[in-house]
């Protein structure tokens, strides 16, 4: 059997941090077990999707690696949908309900109100023909809903285990509205069937909807994939994402400077008992991967932890998977050696520009004790530098000043690059050169 598994998008927005870390998993799943990943866009909402969600959709997974084997809109495919109704009318698992949106919901706060599950009550059931073409020709508009059977629906879901419902528990669902729009329940269900997936990886949030969707899948004659249901991303307090949070998308991390791979170890890993490390390829956070590492407990996301990661990535990422992207951003004139003695400082890749102008352009020193710095430049050594000019020139310094430690160096440091931190300067040195060093020394 091939795996396979799916994301399907609504094209009715962009991707948020949810939605990547559902792809992410999903896409590890089925490379991890040499199967594949569909790309789905559940597109029937025609009023809310838009093209440029699409694109933007399938652009952001592209840039974060997650490549699609297969593709398929909901918008092609209502001659399925129209099939499968007709199938589930013709076996009586289908029947038209006339219930204005307030009378369902008087009914509703009734059943709470008395301590009962708001469970649809199956009152269009006891309607007859008369009464139903009565209802129509008063202007009613029919919708249809599944009736479910009363057996226990039960399923080994590869993250929460064992999980069951009964049906006489659950509320007949609707499948197609007043308006005669399908619903996401019909939709996935015939999709799912008809690609063949074998496993739907997705939301806690889903959960009720899966005890549903598996009677449809009985319904319509199909195979049960397997599920696992993965617990949804709180806050760093253990609250539900706030609406600042949740919105984060590819575009912001990108803008942010946040790298993909930062991104794609974070959400790979967080939610289980796994180490969050940086890895530079997707084959890194595939291999081994199992839904089995992800807790039942609520995965905990810090904007603030992703940063971090993102600059432990740029510390051990190599020169040649960044070159390219390097010249994009003009800084060409950080070889390898320059580059790797200044990773250890970036928070995003477009700080090197800025080292590249420490290291080759002009700067505004910071000088905040004169004398001190005049004193360096009275024991400035001459040329030819290397690697040991730094220490040479700051003992002589430190004999002639009487300072030592960060009262010895910083004031160095900063008055060279600007900064109070950075690369070692017994490596910087050399590379700003004799002449650059003097005239940053005089300001």
């Amino acid at each position: 059997m091939t795996i396979r598994v799916r994301f399907a998008p609504s094209p009715t927005g962009l991707l948020h941090v949810g939605n990547i870390r559902t792809a992410l998993v999903n896409w590890l799943f089925a490379k991890a077990h040499q199967g594949q990943f569909l790309l789905r866009l559940d597109d029937t909402d025609l009023e809310r999707s838009e093209e440029q969600y699409a694109q933007a959709i399938k652009e952001d997974l592209a840039w974060l690696g997650l490549n699609h084997d297969l593709f398929a809109r909901q918008s092609d495919r209502f001659d399925r949908y129209d099939a499968a109704i007709e199938q589930l009318k013709k076996t009586g698992r289908l029947y038209p309900c006339y219930e204005l949106p307030e009378e369902l919901e008087f009914k509703r706060k009734r059943q709470l109100s008395r301590g009962e599950p708001p469970i649809y009550d199956r009152s269009a059931l006891n309607l007859s023909e008369s009464e139903q073409k009565k209802l129509e020709t008063e202007g009613r508009q029919v919708y249809w809903r599944l009736k479910l059977t009363d057996e226990r629906i039960h399923w080994h879901d590869l993250v929460r285990e064992d999980v069951e419902f009964y049906g006489n528990k659950l509320s007949d669902p609707v499948l197609i509205r007043a308006d005669g729009a399908y619903l996401y329940t019909l939709t996935s269900v015939v999709d799912d069937i008809d690609f063949a997936i074998t496993h739907i990886v997705r939301g806690e949030d889903h959960v009720t909807n899966t005890a549903v969707q598996i009677q449809l899948f009985q319904a319509l004659g199909a195979t049960v994939p397997t599920f696992a249901h993965l617990a949804l991303l709180t806050d760093e307090k253990g609250q539900g994402l706030s609406k600042r949070l949740a919105s984060l998308g590819v575009s912001q991390f990108r803008a942010e400077g946040i790298e993909a791979m930062a991104i794609n170890s974070f959400l790979a890993r967080l939610g289980t008992s796994l180490a969050i490390e940086p890895k530079l390829t997707l084959a890194e956070l595939f291999d081994g991967f199992d839904l089995g590492i992800f807790s039942r407990g609520a995965a905990k996301f810090n904007p603030l932890e992703l940063k971090e990661l993102n600059h432990k990535l740029l510390q051990i990422t190599p020169y040649h998977h960044v070159k390219d992207r390097l010249k994009t951003l003009n800084v060409d004139r950080i070889d390898e050696s320059l580059w790797n003695l200044i990773r250890g400082n970036l928070n995003a890749l477009s700080d090197s520009l800025e080292w590249q102008t420490i290291c080759f352009g002009e700067i505004t020193p910071i000088i905040d004790d004169a004398a001190y710095i005049q004193q360096a430049l009275t024991v400035l050594p001459k040329d030819p530098w290397s690697k040991e000019t730094w220490k040479l020139w700051t003992t002589a310094l430190k004999d002639a000043t009487g300072r030592s430690g960060k009262a010895l160096f910083m004031p160095l440091r900063q008055a060279l690059t600007g900064h109070d931190h950075g690369p070692e300067m017994q490596e910087l040195l050399p590379i700003l050169g004799y002449d650059k060093v003097k005239q940053r020394l005089n300001g």
